[in-house]
C-alpha cells in the first residue's frame, strides 16, 4: 500500500514535524510495510475466534487503604529548607497580574 505525498505532508503536520526527502522515503516505506500488514491481518478468518479484551486478567494491586498516625507537624517542617507560620515556605511559582 502506498502513502501518497498529500497524506504524508498531512501527517507531518499533524505530528508537527518536518521530514527531509530522504526520511520521507524511509518513512513512506516503513509506513506502506506497516498498513500491508493491517492488511494482511484484516484478511484473516476470525469467525469463531472468541474476542479477547485483555491478555492479562486485571486485579486491584493497590494496598488497602488504612489510616494511620502522619508525622508531627514540627517534624516535618524541621525537614523543610525554609518555613514561615508553620507552613513551607517556597519560591513563588505564579506571577500576579495586576
Amino acid at each position: 500500500m502506498s502513502i501518497s505525498d498529500e497524506q504524508l505532508a498531512h501527517l507531518e503536520t499533524l505530528a508537527r514535524i518536518a521530514l527531509d526527502d530522504g526520511e520521507r522515503e524511509s518513512v513512506r516505506e516503513d509506513l506502506g510495510a506497516v498498513l500491508a500488514y493491517f492488511d494482511s491481518l484484516s484478511r484473516l478468518d476470525t469467525e469463531g475466534v472468541e474476542e479477547l479484551v485483555r491478555p492479562v486478567p486485571l486485579s486491584n494491586v493497590l494496598r488497602e487503604d488504612e489510616t494511620r498516625e502522619s508525622l508531627p507537624r514540627s517534624t516535618a517542617l524541621a525537614l523543610g529548607v525554609e518555613t514561615e507560620a508553620g507552613f513551607f515556605k517556597v519560591p513563588r511559582t505564579v506571577e500576579e497580574d495586576g
